[in-house]
Formats: structure tokens, C-alpha cells, sequence
């Protein structure tokens, strides 16, 4: 059987590391306890990603059971697989429907919206506002999303969220029984989402050409290693199934091949992402071309 150590060894570090925030730290520093925390949960979501491409073995059953469990609490494992799988779909790239992850809104709809919600939206479409407000901003429309899908009859969804329970259920227990408040790791869940949507602010843009919707950021520091080098995301979603470790040298190796294939959408690093759009939004929230994306 196949067996991508790097990647098992790092959900193994993942646990160890959010095991000594919750009952190491917090005894010594809070503070620290709620960085390492927020590290870790930052991580295992990333790692939840590489398990839904077929990581760390060729049968997707066995990992899943090493990361079922989110340390985010808020978003079910079947859910997110579910949903990025279906992100997956090169051609629905950005679609306000279709696409699962897409940040634009149906310009019919953004027309009906209040104004205060409009400039929420447009607060929310900054890098600062995105990693403020956006996880609350994308779990109600997650699970308002769900929710619909539920009253509709769909039981993948239903089963994806009664599942959940459990899990939730085991991580809760182990923070209940360590030193960590309640609120403290509230806080590194919410920090952690936070993070994470430095990753996905400006993955994907509204372009005629789809497989120019898909960003480079050529970035080999903290966050690229967080992220699983999901920065070179052109290449994870030419070749899905290549783990993590091996995307670099991939891409640095083809540069020009995979700069021609996405149009030169590229950032150098995400300082320069932090610089351009801390406040200043890079799209619009209506999506510019739909409803032919």
C-alpha cells in the first residue's frame, strides 16, 4: 500500500502540536497556547484538504478516518469534501451557483441587497475584512446553504452534518478536559478560519478563459508551508493528485508553462497580496461576467 510519510507524519505532528496547546501551554502562557492552537487547527484543515485528493494513501477511506474529526468544530469533513470536490469542476470556476467556494454574488441578487449589507460584502471583498469578518460572513452562507439543501430532502448533506456531531463531540471533550477556556479555543477556531482565508481571498478571479481563474503565488514562507503549498494552486488543480511536497519543484521546474496556462495571474509572495489589498479590494462582489462566466 502507498504511504506519502510526509504527509502522515505531519497529521501525526498536527495532533501533537494541538495536544500541547491545549495541556502544555496554557499553564505557562495562554497567549502562546492560543498561537499553537490556531497554528494547528490552521494546519489539520489544510491536511483535511490533501486527504480529500487521496492523501496520505491510495485508499481516501484511511486517511479520512485521521482527519474526520475538525479541529475548526464548524465545518464537517464529508461537507468540505463534498463541496471542494465539486469546486473541482474547472469550468464552474467562480460561478455564484456552481461553484461552492466562489466569493462572487449573482449581480441580480447584489442589486436586491440592502445597502448596509452591500458594504459588508464590499468590507468583506479586502484582505483585512476577509480575514475579520469573512469566517462569520462564510459559515452563515454555508450553512444557510446546507440548511436549504437539508429541507430539500438531500441526505448527503444531512448525513454529512449528523456525522459531524460526533466528532465534535470527541474534540470538544478533549478541551473541556484540558486547561484551555472554553473561549480560548473559541478564539484560536475563529483565528485559525482566519488564516485560512488569507489562502483563499484571491485564489480564483472571474476571467472568459477558465483555466486562466486559477492564481500563482510563488510564496515559499510560513503561510506557503500552513497552506500545503495550495499557493501554487494552478498546479493542485491541474494535478489534484500530487501531494503537497511535490508541488514546487513541479512548478519551478515549468514555470513559463504554467504562467502561460493561467495568464500570468500571479503574485510574488503574499506580503505583496498584504501590500495591494490589506484594504483595497482586488474584485468586485457582483461577479463581473455572469451570468456567461
Amino acid at each position: 500500500m502507498r504511504v506519502e510519510w510526509p504527509t502522515l507524519l505531519l497529521i501525526i505532528a498536527s495532533y501533537a502540536a494541538w495536544l500541547a496547546a491545549l495541556f502544555l501551554l496554557p499553564g505557562h502562557s495562554l497567549a502562546a497556547a492560543i498561537v499553537l492552537c490556531t497554528l494547528a487547527i490552521t494546519l489539520h484543515s489544510s491536511l483535511q484538504h490533501e486527504v480529500t485528493h487521496g492523501h496520505p494513501f491510495n485508499e481516501r477511506r484511511l486517511g479520512e478516518v485521521l482527519v474526520f474529526g475538525s479541529l475548526n468544530l464548524v465545518i464537517p469533513y464529508l461537507r468540505f469534501r463534498d463541496t471542494h470536490l465539486a469546486h473541482h469542476m474547472d469550468a464552474r470556476l467562480t460561478d455564484p451557483y456552481d461553484d461552492p467556494e466562489s466569493n462572487y454574488l449573482d449581480p441580480a441578487v447584489w442589486q436586491t441587497l440592502p445597502r448596509w449589507v452591500r458594504r459588508g460584502f464590499a468590507f468583506n471583498n479586502t484582505l483585512l475584512g476577509r480575514m475579520a469578518i469573512g469566517p462569520l460572513v462564510g459559515q452563515i452562507a454555508f450553512m444557510a446553504t446546507d440548511w436549504r439543501s437539508i429541507r430539500e430532502g438531500d441526505r448527503a448533506v444531512r448525513n454529512g452534518w449528523l456525522w459531524h456531531v460526533p466528532a465534535v463531540v470527541v474534540v470538544l471533550t478533549a478541551v473541556i478536559l484540558s486547561p484551555m477556556p472554553l473561549w480560548a479555543y473559541a478564539l484560536s477556531v475563529y483565528l485559525g478560519l482566519s488564516v485560512l482565508k488569507i489562502r483563499t481571498f484571491l485564489e480564483h478571479q472571474a476571467h472568459e478563459r477558465s483555466s486562466a481563474r486559477t492564481v500563482i503565488i510563488e510564496d515559499r514562507g510560513p503561510l506557503a508551508f500552513l497552506f500545503l503549498n495550495n499557493n501554487l494552486h494552478v498546479v493542485h488543480h491541474m494535478h489534484p493528485r500530487l501531494p503537497w511536497y511535490r508541488l514546487p519543484r513541479i512548478y519551478f521546474n515549468n514555470r513559463d508553462k504554467y504562467l502561460r496556462r493561467n495568464n500570468s495571474y500571479r503574485y510574488s509572495s503574499y506580503a505583496e497580496i498584504f501590500r495591494r489589498h490589506l484594504t483595497r479590494a482586488k474584485d468586485p462582489v457582483p461577479h463581473p461576467l455572469y451570468p456567461d462566466p
